[in-house]
């Protein structure tokens, strides 16, 4: 007889991407209905030219092969202390920084610096599904609070205010949001630092993509002289400057979180990969024109999509969109979004993801990432949704 799992695991779902590409695996598919991946939410262009002619030497450096402090590298976190100063108006000092293996690292050291098992986190839906499954990993309790619809993805701070508990220990938010794409407004998110800080908890904020948002929607809370008290920063260079097999993560916080991750850290992963380091401090330094003209690119295709996808024609509904995504309610009533979302691979060769990967209650939902489709291949994506 085997030995038992952690029960914590076995009530996980499994990995959604991995699951929907295993629907069109080995298939091939005709030249005239090629497959439209709005799958998987990466950049489609390769990094900077520039940036890999800058690396290649660093190949033939013993250095590259040998560790660098938890943290990451003096330099690098300099570079990246700049880079925030001048995208934000403000930012982290070099000692509120820790790179990490990808943002999904990063969450990992925030939980386990500030949650222990039995806690619980404040996640509006839909959430981002790697969250609710680290949470459930390390018994960490997510208080879900429903999808709002009509409120373009935007949690409720009263809503929030009112699911707190004597075992809260954070409210856990993604901007822009996946799956939604829905950008916090920063009057908003100074509001949802207050309620934190009222209630002496943290605001975590996974801001992945957050290169891809208007810049007017860039928040100030590194300006407050206080933001380390209460709030805790995710990002990924990974989608910043397309690198993400290199697993380009950064944790921001005070230097007593940071401290404190450090512990996990060593214990983890010990430090991220020299050379991963070493690329998010060239595109810190000599990236900014080259991220802004890919965020543009990104902005096109989804106002493109969503104008193609709002049609009369169409029985899909645009539930919120913006930066990297669309959430869509499908027309389908007493079919889940994994029946629907496998009925387009299957039937259309279009990929997506279901909307219950993203929470309970959300079997109505689709979500769309426009990473990989060209602005030339939305009129044919549009229409597959048209034919189902």
């Amino acid at each position: 007889m085997p030995f038992p799992l952690s029960p914590n695991l076995t009530a996980i779902q499994p990995p959604p991407i991995t699951e929907v590409k295993s629907w069109i695996a080995g298939r091939s598919f005709p030249p005239g209905k090629p497959l439209i991946d709005l799958c998987q939410a990466i950049p489609d262009y390769p990094p900077a030219a520039a940036m890999m002619q800058a690396l290649a030497p660093l190949l033939h450096d013993p250095a590259v092969a040998k560790y660098t402090p938890d943290e990451g590298l003096p330099e690098v976190r300099q570079a990246i202390a700049h880079w925030y100063a001048r995208r934000y108006g403000a930012g982290p000092q070099a000692g509120e920084i820790c790179l990490t293996i990808g943002a999904s690292q990063a969450l990992w050291l925030a939980m386990l610096t500030l949650c222990r098992a039995g806690d619980e986190v404040i996640v509006p839906l839909p959430a981002y599904f790697d969250h609710p499954m680290a949470l459930a990993a390390y018994g960490v309790v997510p208080r879900y609070l429903p999808y709002l619809e009509g409120c373009g993805g935007l949690p409720d701070p009263a809503q929030i205010a009112a699911a707190m508990t004597d075992k809260t220990r954070a409210i856990l938010l993604v901007s822009p949001s996946n799956p939604t794409g829905a950008v916090l407004p920063p009057a908003l998110l100074r509001e949802l630092f207050a309620l934190a800080k009222s209630r002496n908890i943290a605001l975590i904020l996974d801001e992945t993509y957050n290169t891809f948002a208007p810049p007017d929607f860039r928040h100030d809370l590194f300006s407050l002289p206080e933001w380390g008290d209460h709030f805790v920063q995710i990002a990924s260079f990974g989608k910043t400057f397309a690198l993400t097999g290199y697993r380009a993560g950064v944790l921001v916080a005070s230097e007593a979180v940071i401290a404190a991750a450090l512990k996990v850290q060593d214990s983890m992963v010990v430090c991220a990969p020299r050379l991963t380091q070493h690329a998010i401090a060239w595109g810190c330094d000599h990236l900014d024109d080259w991220v802004d003209a890919n965020a543009q690119i990104m902005q096109t295709r989804h106002d493109l999509f969503v104008a193609a996808f709002t049609t009369p024609e169409n029985r899909f509904t645009l539930s919120a969109s913006g930066a990297f995504f669309a959430w869509v309610r499908h027309p389908f009533s007493g079919q889940s979004g994994r029946q629907v979302a496998r009925r387009l691979a299957q039937e259309e060769h279009l990929i997506c993801l279901p909307g219950e990967a993203f929470g309970p209650g959300l079997d109505g939902y689709l979500r769309l990432a426009f990473g990989n489709i060209t602005a030339a291949a939305i009129p044919a994506a549009v229409q597959r949704f048209c034919a189902l």
